[in-house]
């Protein structure tokens, strides 16, 4: 039998054969590939002709055809729905993979004839998007050691297979931690919980075998620490959320974070750096670790103030229900969705059924189709899980792209949301349209209903989808999401502000069961709440980032833990809140290097978010089509084409301050 991993796909626009794919299969597909690559790559290097555009550029952009679908597969798979074998090979490939890869690098004759056409670049008559291609795949050898000889090239090796193989054991622990746990309810537990909660909490039961039970998804646990009026069973969900990673024994992440961190700082003085920080963010906008403080510092005192004052409220519902003592972090959101009922008058019970999922996906099509002129079918085809859907995405009758929908949790999926692709945009070799999946951790019901962030969160990872599927570029090194990181999340943040349209929750927020628009008075104060508890959320975020930056902008702590609870003593972190993500299970950090430095990104992008749509509400029209145009044009369709300031300046006309994020988060007033 031949294996389908490694024969043409012809089914439904070249997808992968689900169906046919074994576990099995994987293995011998990554070895045949990777020879394939290695054959590749050696003939490149080894060409007597001299260095060209198309026979050293093209050629490697074309060489790991074969590695780049398999992995294609599976790396998606290995998140989305793993198994004990998938996760065991993903182990086995962490360092062979990281060895191929130094490998490439470290070829001087490769390296030797990318530097030729570096040197003579002025002569080559390049296109300005091969000049592009030229000048990142220069400064991916030389930022891969390529300069490097003899003893510290052959170190720098050994760190980067240590380094895959540490994020991988890191991903995998902490899975293991969230697959294990559960905290059994009894019925009791339940009363007082709204039915959405109950429903999830019974789904969660039967998954695990036993009776309603509380797990450490976060479409659960939240709601869960919201409605719960038993404070004891808020404390034992909360405290073993926070604990993931780091509850000792096989599954502790801890001591992989120092090994990490130790390695990071090796790889980046071997590189001539003077820390893994001044490294990571040479190519990104920020470029230095004191830009990236001074925007977290700029945020950071306004919502602490903002996160005070709240937290000073809620201690005051704590006592007035007869407890005494300070408020904890299982108290927080309890208390503060209880204000938000009594601010607001938001029921979040009464408001989900208006946010069905079927509901928020129309509407997510529906402004991609105002803005963009997209369409979507839904297709049939066989996929990887029973609950993944796919649709094919058209314009003018032209096919753009397959788009794959994962939504719902369960005990094989890592947490949180996500966006990547199966297959990239790109035209040399041939046109190849992308195939994208936004994958999500919702709780499955009948009909599935989603909390106002969950659905804030399901326009996010459509808007990294958007900016896959209408990529426009010819290599593949510069399609979709490959720009610099503090750039990527633009798109995504910037899609979410169609949710919040009054006039599309108007038109797509109606009830799962009647299917009448939410009531004009529900969908006020929504929108007036909109920025309701932003100094918790920047708070425990901007903690993150900071966190994060200290880790890297000097030397590797001995003890991470350490570290970082001076770096919260050294901000005055609020007693109530804690970091949105603790360093044993910092996964955006410590799973692999693209967020280390980096978590800072959301909050630079959100900046550049904010005054993008303000380019729509200067138009007079949120679906204004001069501006969708130069939306695409500028930044979802041109990749990474030029510099991330470059593509947005010719968007915009100029680049943003960060005062129209301080506005939307509602802490304007406090800076």
């Amino acid at each position: 039998m031949s294996n389908p991993l490694l024969t043409e796909w012809v089914g439904l626009f070249g997808l992968p054969p689900f169906g046919a794919i074994k576990d099995e299969d994987f293995g011998p597909a990554f070895a045949a590939a990777l020879a394939e690559a290695r054959g590749n790559v050696a003939a490149i290097a080894a060409k007597g002709e001299a260095p060209a555009f198309a026979n050293t550029i093209e050629a490697l952009e074309l060489s790991e055809a074969a590695l780049s679908r398999v992995a294609g597969v599976f790396f998606n798979l290995v998140s989305a729905d793993s198994t004990a074998a998938r996760e065991t090979l993903q182990s086995e490939l962490a360092p062979k993979l990281s060895e191929f890869a130094s490998e490439v690098t470290n070829n001087k004759a490769l390296f030797g004839r990318v530097e030729a056409l570096w040197q003579g670049r002025g002569g080559l008559r390049l296109e300005p998007e091969q000049a592009r291609v030229l000048e990142l795949y220069r400064r991916m050898y030389v930022r891969a050691g390529a300069l490097l000889e003899g003893e510290q090239a052959a170190r720098l090796t050994e760190v980067k297979s240590r380094l895959a193989v540490l994020g991988t054991k890191f991903s995998q622990n902490l899975l293991a931690d969230e697959r294990e746990w559960s905290l059994a309810l009894a019925e009791g537990d339940l009363a007082g919980l709204p039915e959405f909660v109950v429903a999830a909490a019974r789904a969660a039961g039967e998954e695990k075998a036993t009776g309603p039970a509380v797990t450490l998804s976060r479409s659960l646990i939240v709601p869960f620490l919201q409605f719960s009026a038993r404070r004891a069973l808020r404390q034992k969900a909360y405290e073993a959320w926070v604990a993931r990673g780091a509850n000792g024994g096989a599954t502790d992440n801890r001591a992989i974070a120092a090994e990490i961190l130790h390695l990071r700082e090796e790889r980046a003085k071997l590189l001539g750096y003077r820390s893994f920080a001044d490294y990571r963010l040479e190519p990104e906008m920020a470029k230095t670790p004191d830009a990236v403080r001074g925007l977290l510092m700029r945020v950071w005192e306004p919502a602490k103030r903002k996160a005070l004052a709240d937290a000073a409220v809620l201690e005051a519902m704590l006592h007035a229900d007869g407890i005494a003592g300070p408020l904890e972090p299982w108290d927080w959101r309890y208390y503060s969705e209880k204000r938000r009922h009594a601010e607001h008058d938001l029921d979040e019970a009464l408001l989900k059924p208006y946010l069905g999922l079927e509901a928020m996906l129309g509407a997510m099509f529906d402004c991609a189709n105002r803005l963009f002129g997209l369409e979507f079918r839904e297709l049939e085809v066989p996929l990887y899980h029973p609950d993944a859907r796919a649709w094919e995405v058209t314009r003018a009758g032209g096919h753009v792209a397959v788009f794959i929908g994962d939504y719902f949790a369960r005990g094989s999926k890592r947490s949180g949301a996500w966006c990547s692709d199966i297959r990239a945009q790109k035209r040399l070799g041939g046109e190849q349209h992308p195939v994208v999946m936004n994958v999500c951790n919702f709780v499955k019901g009948d009909p599935a209903l989603l909390s106002y962030d969950d659905a804030r969160t399901l326009f996010h990872e459509f808007g990294h989808a958007l900016h896959q599927m209408l990529s426009n570029v010819t290599y593949g090194m510069i399609s979709g999401t490959n720009v610099a990181l503090d750039f990527v999340e633009l798109p995504s943040q910037l899609y979410e502000h169609w949710m919040e349209l009054p006039e599309v929750l108007e038109k797509h927020a109606r009830h799962v069961d009647t299917g009448e628009p939410m009531p004009a008075d529900m969908l006020e104060r929504l929108l007036a709440a909109g920025t309701y508890d932003q100094g918790f959320a920047m708070v425990e975020y901007v903690s993150s980032a900071l966190v994060d930056l200290a880790f890297h902008e000097g030397a590797a702590p001995a003890d991470p833990m350490q570290k970082q609870a001076e770096v919260l003593e050294g901000l005055g972190m609020p007693r109530a809140i804690r970091m949105r993500h603790a360093t044993p299970h910092f996964a955006h950090v410590f799973s692999g290097d693209h967020y280390s430095s980096g978590y800072y990104s959301y909050m630079w992008s959100e900046v550049m978010d904010a005054d993008a749509f303000a380019a729509f509400e200067e138009a007079g029209d949120p679906f204004d089509p001069a501006v969708a145009a130069r939306l695409e044009r500028f930044v979802l369709s041109a990749g990474g084409s030029e510099e991330a300031d470059v593509l947005y300046t010719k968007f915009r006309g100029r680049m943003p301050g960060v005062e129209p994020l301080l506005k939307g988060r509602g802490l304007l007033e406090e800076a």
